[in-house]
């Protein structure tokens, strides 16, 4: 398997970020991680191996990337705004640096991107492709929230409403966006074990939200005996990208 490792300077954030490609050709994958995790933690918990015969196949191709969470959403030292606003640093270095850098990677710039991860990298992942619709035309969000009241509570203000995907989506009505998840694909997965009440619930939610609005997509709930891990995590992905025809 080809792996490249990549870093730079970001001028978004104004610290060196770091980021793994995995294989040759095919659909660009971007991963986030779970809460702060790093670049390499895809690779770490077997999850590239899990998904070999897609990326040696030719049939995607693997970014996986850096969160800046402990300095963001996770980060209890300082107020919910400013936890907003370094998240918004982290929109703009992963739309303006890291989503050309895989377009210039893949060698062509209208391809979109496949937007995935697990945990916190589902809120992420979901997040990234409701919000930027024109990057991304397909979701895999593997145990996620939807929502940031584990992290700030009932704190609300305009950035923190533009990234709770369960507060802007039953508002949202632009046709520019509801045009375009019309035209993608959104898998989002939870299981029903340990750990993954809060998750269950999002997904309802979300199941909902967008039944409304007629957007196609597919809210799975696995077993009762699935849990909030990565081993199960590591038969989702493979499960959903061979659904995709990947």
């Amino acid at each position: 398997m080809n792996v490249e490792y990549h870093n730079w300077w970001s001028p978004a954030l104004n610290q060196e970020m770091e980021l793994k490609v995995y294989g040759h050709y095919g659909k660009p994958v971007l991963v986030f991680p779970t809460q702060g995790g790093r670049f390499f933690e895809y690779e770490d918990f077997q999850m590239v191996n899990g998904i070999n015969n897609s990326i040696e196949s030719g049939k995607i191709k693997l970014f996986t990337i850096d969160s800046v969470d402990n300095q963001s959403w996770a980060n209890q030292q300082i107020h919910p705004a400013d936890r907003a606003r370094w998240h918004e640093a982290y929109d703009s270095y992963v739309i303006h640096e890291v989503a050309p850098f895989i377009h210039q990677h893949c060698n062509f710039n209208d391809q979109k991107i496949i937007s995935t991860g697990c945990s916190m990298g589902a809120y992420h992942s979901s997040n990234f492709f409701f919000r930027h619709p024109d990057i991304f035309d397909t979701l895999i969000a593997l145990s996620g929230p939807l929502s940031l009241n584990l992290f700030i509570g009932d704190y609300m203000d305009e950035l923190v409403y533009f990234n709770t995907p369960l507060v802007y989506l039953p508002e949202l009505q632009d046709p520019w966006f509801i045009d375009r998840y019309m035209q993608s694909t959104i898998i989002v997965c939870t299981g029903q074990g340990a750990w993954e009440e809060p998750m269950i619930a999002d997904a309802r939610i979300l199941d909902d939200i967008l039944t409304a609005k007629n957007i196609p997509h597919w809210v799975d709930f696995w077993g009762q005996d699935v849990n909030h891990d990565w081993p199960w995590w590591r038969k989702m992905m493979p499960y959903y990208l061979s659904k995709l025809g990947l």
